[in-house]
């Protein structure tokens, strides 16, 4: 039986070690959003980007900075992709910081938060976008350790950071997910990530819920596959002002491509 969603319209793993490193890509990520974006609309705000030294992380990295945020990304092995992101960043006159480690590693998160808040006294905006996916087409093959460090990945790391970074997040920050198309159609061949996209769904409803009497917001957003630049615009919609009456809402820049549920 074959995926309800073709090949070409399966999302990117954003997590270093699971997808192509820049370099590689064809086309190379084109940071599009850097010349693109200009309102200022995230200025003086600090924004924290998990998976963010390529692909989407670093369309919405790089964009964030353009809107005149500081930025600190994560990377696991990337180590080039993480300095040119930084770069990047610093090109546009914005601060940036780049940490390496694991967000499967439940001990990375406070590491990683300290690591932010010594560095600029704040974090605003949470973005988790680091994750992980492999193929198997028939679900007894699929290796337990896959599974266990599928779901570490995908939905336990953005416990984990979710949970150290609130410690430093007041009225009017966000949190933004990571879901994808697959939390809908499903996927015959991934069904392990299919399984965690979807319990990021209920993460960002859950905690929306939970915080809202903070007065911080949770949203996510669900792809497809696609350029990461054409994504991204819908992370800097739900991080700014004008997204403020929204919270526990799941945005789906799909292109024509359209899933009902």
């Amino acid at each position: 039986m074959s995926d309800l969603v073709p090949d070409d319209m399966l999302p990117e793993s954003s997590q270093s070690g699971q997808q192509d490193s820049a370099q590689d890509m064809e086309p190379r990520p084109s940071a599009e959003l850097a010349r693109d974006w200009a309102a200022g609309r995230l200025f003086g705000r600090v924004a924290l980007v998990s998976g963010g030294e390529s692909g989407l992380g670093r369309e919405v990295a790089i964009g964030f900075a353009k809107e005149g945020a500081d930025v600190a990304i994560t990377w696991l092995t990337e180590r080039e992709d993480a300095a040119e992101t930084v770069a990047q960043i610093e090109a546009l006159g914005r601060r940036a910081l780049s940490v390496p480690g694991d967000i499967g590693n439940p001990d990375f998160a406070p590491h990683l938060v300290g690591q932010v808040f010594a560095e600029f006294g704040r974090i605003d905006i949470l973005v988790n976008t680091a994750a992980e996916q492999h193929r198997c087409e028939d679900f007894e093959d699929i290796p337990d350790e896959q599974v266990e460090r599928t779901f570490r990945t995908n939905i336990l790391g953005p416990f984990w950071l979710t949970k150290a970074a609130l410690r430093h997040m007041t009225e009017g920050a966000c949190i933004i997910n990571t879901a994808s198309v697959l939390a809908y159609s499903g996927s015959a061949a991934q069904v392990d990530y299919a399984a965690t996209v979807g319990a990021i769904v209920a993460f960002t409803r859950s905690l929306a819920l939970q915080l809202a009497g903070r007065g911080i917001r949770v949203n996510a957003v669900a792809p497809a596959a696609g350029k990461p630049d054409g994504v991204a615009p819908s992370y800097l919609f739900l991080a700014s002002d004008e997204a403020a009456a929204m919270t526990g809402q799941v945005l789906h820049p799909h292109g024509e491509f359209v899933i009902n549920g």
